[in-house]
Order: structure tokens, then sequence, then C-alpha cells
């Protein structure tokens, strides 16, 4: 009895110590995705008002972009030398990363040198977190008894929401004690800057509790029987037979995982905020009820998988979120802003203009000027949040809005100095305001009139859906993979998912609707991602539950 309750001691102290650290740099992580509409008044302030904002959105997934090549390099340590020393030098690296973005220049203090040392500093966070995960799941994994290994490794999947609920935590703290006794914007000003700064403290707590760790006992056996890899990526990717997992792996659940997870917890912020009009505090707040919830249900779903199977939890979740996606940003939008629902139904916007007058209505390194008659238009409807509809005007026309019965004229600023261009586009963006304020759209979303209950529902349902995905799938990654390639080959496709298909997610689906002019027009980017791992999952992924990891 005495040596089953150490037994059962040592798989709490494993599981605590890499679902705390993995928390802790989840933090570090999503504080810069929390706090993009700050991060783009303070980094990009040389940018246009849209332009700053995507710019801002895109350094958020660029530091996704770096996770696969922190994949390699700390996948190569962890299967050659040890999973637990890869994993505790990820998390000293993304604290140190974050820690230094609180004492950054602003664009106003530094120029286009504020904006450059925040990119590497993300792209060192990236970096950090591309070696992270994969050590946490295999670390947890490799501990784990077969018929409980979904239930344990769950408690690292939870790991992202607690990071996710720490940092809207803080925010929300941070922004409430300053307001109070500070002043409206001193959070915008500087203390923006707090919640990176106490990453510090968390990163003392996540090393010394990875510090107790001792190696995992599957990987350890490996070694002493002198099997461990002597060339990971040969192995893992120059091997047919653990390349075709790995694409297998991307495609059947890694697609959708960064599709599903970063629109329910972060596309959704964007859209709530930059199309909806709702208060960034109240946004905060659902997002920190919908994020408690989800804890919940990653261990609940990774303990049905340990029941039923990996491959039918999964499935259900991606395939919820794929059905749900237009229905519920749908709803969204009738229970947070039922006044812009109202007016976009009864007064539709159309943007009658020449084809060849009208450029993309993104630009993330802020050289478009934007100053046609047809981009004047466009341009200011983006900003407003408010669809529209396109229509083609003779060569050469000047742009023309129509809304209900009125129709506003714009202007063309094209060859104007500076100070004339500016003028120009202030006088077609008041006309264009006024015109939308007279058919009843309105400048912010109306807290009175919300649906707190509706609000929270399609959260919910979004939740379930990337819990469900979430929560058994770092069991499935580790039971795919053989232990001597495990950590290499797992780590890629994990990242490269989420990283270049989830953390791009706010980037595109806000630049595809800035193009098209229809708000929900950015979620067939998530769609179309999902629905490939939907077909792959169900066609091709084996079920892995309870397979043997050595």
């Amino acid at each position: 009895m005495a040596e089953e309750g150490q037994k059962r001691a040592s798989m709490r102290t494993v599981v605590s110590a890499s679902s705390a650290g993995t928390a802790f740099e989840w933090y570090d992580f999503f504080i810069f995705g929390s706090l993009t509409q700050v991060i783009s008044k303070t980094f990009f302030a040389g940018l246009n008002e849209t332009a700053g904002y995507i710019a801002a959105l895109a350094l958020f997934g660029v530091g996704f972009a770096f996770r696969p090549l922190g994949a390699l390099v700390f996948g190569k340590i962890g299967d050659q030398d040890g999973r637990k020393g890869a994993f505790l030098a990820t998390v000293l690296l993304m604290g140190g990363a974050t820690f230094a973005i609180a004492f950054l220049p602003t664009y106003e203090q530094a120029g286009i040198i504020a904006p450059i040392l925040l990119i590497i500093l993300r792209c060192l966070q990236g970096f950090a977190l591309g070696g992270e995960y994969g050590g946490a799941a295999i670390y947890v994994a490799e501990h784990s008894p077969a018929n409980k290994r979904g239930w344990a490794t769950s408690w690292v999947q939870t790991s992202a929401a607690f990071g996710l609920f720490g940092a809207l935590l803080v925010i929300l703290a941070t922004r409430w004690v300053l307001g109070k006794y500070v002043g409206p914007d001193a959070f915008d000003e500087w203390g923006w800057r707090i919640p990176f700064a106490v990453s510090l403290g968390l990163l003392g707590i996540s090393v010394w509790m990875r510090l107790k760790l001792t190696e995992s006992p599957t990987f350890e056996a490996m070694k002493a029987e002198g099997q461990a890899s002597k060339a990971p990526y040969a192995e893992a990717f120059g091997q047919w037979s653990n390349l075709k997992l790995v694409i297998l792996a991307f495609v059947s659940m890694m697609c959708a995982q960064g599709a599903v997870w970063y629109t329910s917890f972060f596309y959704v912020q964007t859209f709530m905020e930059k199309f909806l009009k709702v208060d960034p505090v109240t946004i905060n707040e659902l997002m920190m009820i919908a994020t408690a919830v989800s804890a919940i249900f990653y261990v609940v779903f990774g303990w049905l998988s340990d029941k039923v199977g990996r491959k039918p939890v999964m499935l259900g979740g991606m395939t919820l979120a794929l059905l749900f996606y237009f229905p519920g940003f749908h709803l969204l939008e009738k229970a947070a802003n039922p006044a812009l629902a109202e007016a976009s139904a009864k007064a539709p916007v159309v943007v009658f203009a020449d084809p060849k007058d009208c450029s993309l209505q993104f630009d993330p390194v802020g050289k478009t000027a934007f100053v046609t008659s047809c981009d004047i238009v466009k341009s200011t409807l983006a900003n407003a949040g408010v669809s529209y509809a396109n229509e083609a005007a003779p060569a050469g026309a000047v742009a023309v809005m129509r809304i209900g019965g009125a129709e506003v004229l714009s202007k063309s600023a094209a060859g104007l100095g500076k100070d004339e261009v500016k003028a120009t586009k202030a006088e077609v963006e008041g006309r264009i305001k006024a015109a939308l304020a007279g058919a009843g759209y309105p400048t912010k979303a109306d807290p009175a009139r919300m649906n707190m209950p509706m609000i929270l529902g399609v959260l919910f349902v979004f939740v379930i859906a990337a819990t469900a995905l979430f929560g058994p799938l770092a069991a499935c990654l580790v039971e795919l993979f053989p232990t001597r390639v495990r950590y290499t080959a797992l780590s890629l496709p994990y990242h490269i998912g989420t990283g270049w298909v989830g953390g791009f997610v706010p980037f595109f689906a806000f630049a595809i609707v800035a193009a098209v002019g229809n708000i929900y027009a950015g979620l067939w980017y998530p769609f179309a991602f999902t629905l490939l791992s939907v077909l792959t999952t169900l066609f091709l992924l084996p079920e892995t539950k309870e397979r043997p990891l050595n």
C-alpha cells in the first residue's frame, strides 16, 4: 500500500509540474493575443488603423510561425538527451522573452526599432513554445498507465485554459485597478506592461517545479538498451513509415485543432471587438467564464477517450465546430449587438465602384496608401465593422456608398499631398459615418441590449467542440508515434497545425473580411481546414487507445 501511494504521489507530481509549467508558458503567449488592440496602437502607430490592427494580428501569428522551428530543435534534444531537459529550457526562454516585452520602447519613443524588437521577442516566444508542448505531453504519457493515458494527458491540454484564464484575469484586474485609481487611459498608455512583467514570478515557480522532476521511465529504458535515436530528423522524416504518420497527424487532427481552438478562443474575441464593437472589458469577462468552463471539459473528454476511444471523441468535436461556425457567429451578432443586426437587415450597404479602383483592404507592412475613392469608402466601412456588398461601376467612376435610400459620393485623394489626403479622407469618412448613424448603425454595442445568456451559450458550444477535440489529442499523438522519434515527429505536425493554421486564424479571417466586405467571410478559413480534418479523421486515422508506448 505504501509503495502504491508513493507511485500515486509521483504521478500527481508529474502531472501537476508538467501541466503547471505549460500553463505558465501559455499565459506568457496568450497575453499578447489578448492585447492585440493595445499592441497595434503602441507599436504600429505609424500605420493607419486597419493596417495597424492587422499588423498586430500578424505579429501574434508570427510567434506561431516560429513554433515548428522550436519543435525541431527541442524535439531532437528530447529524443537524444531526454524529455526533462528540453522542456526545462523552453520555460526559461519563454519566460525571459515575455518579461522583456514589458520594458520595450513604444513606436513614439523609438520609431521602427520598437516593432522590430517586439518581433524578435515574439519569435523567441514561438520558438520556446515549439519545444514545450511535445515535451510535456510525452513526459506525462510515458509515466501514465495505458488505461488512464487520455485522462492524465488531458491535464496538459487543460493547461492552455489555465494559461488563457490567467492572462485574462491579470489583464482584467490591471485594467480595473488602473481605471479606478489612476485614470481611464493608464492601461493603454503603460499599464499593459504589467501582465508581461508578472511573468517573471510565474517563471520562477515553473522552473522550481520542473527541477523536481526525473526523466521519463520509457526514455530511460530505451537509452539503457542503447536504442535512443542518433538521427531523429532522418528517422522521423526520412523513413516513410514515420513520415506518413507525421502527415496523417497534421491533416487529420492538427488542421482542425488549429482552426477550431483558435477560432473558439481568439478569433471570437477579434470578431466581437472589431466588428460587433463590444467593450474589451466585457469580452475579457465573457472569455474568462468560457475558459473556466473549458478547463473542466478537457479532462472530461480525455477521460471519455479512455473509455470509448480517441477517434470518436475528437471527430465529434471537430464536426460540431464545422456545423456551428456560421450559425454561431450569426447568433453572436444578434445577441451582442442587436442594433447592428437590425440596421444591416433594414439598410444594407452597397459599394458601387470601378473594380480597378479598389485594392485589398489590408496592408501588414503599411506601404499601401488607400487613397482611391473606392479604398477610402471600404477602409471606413472595414474600421466601422460594417458589412457591405460590392457592385461594379463604369470604368473611371467615383465610388458611391448606398445605404438604404441614401447615397454618399466618395472622393479620390490620389496625387494629393499628405495633408490634403488626410483632409479628403476625413471629409469622406465623416459623411459615411453620418449616413451610417442615420440608418441606425451603432458605433458600439449597447450593454443594456446584450443577451448575455445567448452569448455565453454560443461560446459554450464552441468550448465543447474545442475541448472534445483537444482533450484526447495529446494521448492520441503520443500513441501514434514510436518512442525513438516521438518528440521530434509529434512536435512538428502539432506546431504547424496550431502555429501556421491556428495562429493565423485571426489574421487571415480579419483580412478576408476587410477585403471582401462581409463580416462572416473570414469563417471560410477555419471551415476549410476543419472540413479537411473531419474527412481525413473519419476515413484514415486509426484508433490508438491503449497502444503500448515502447
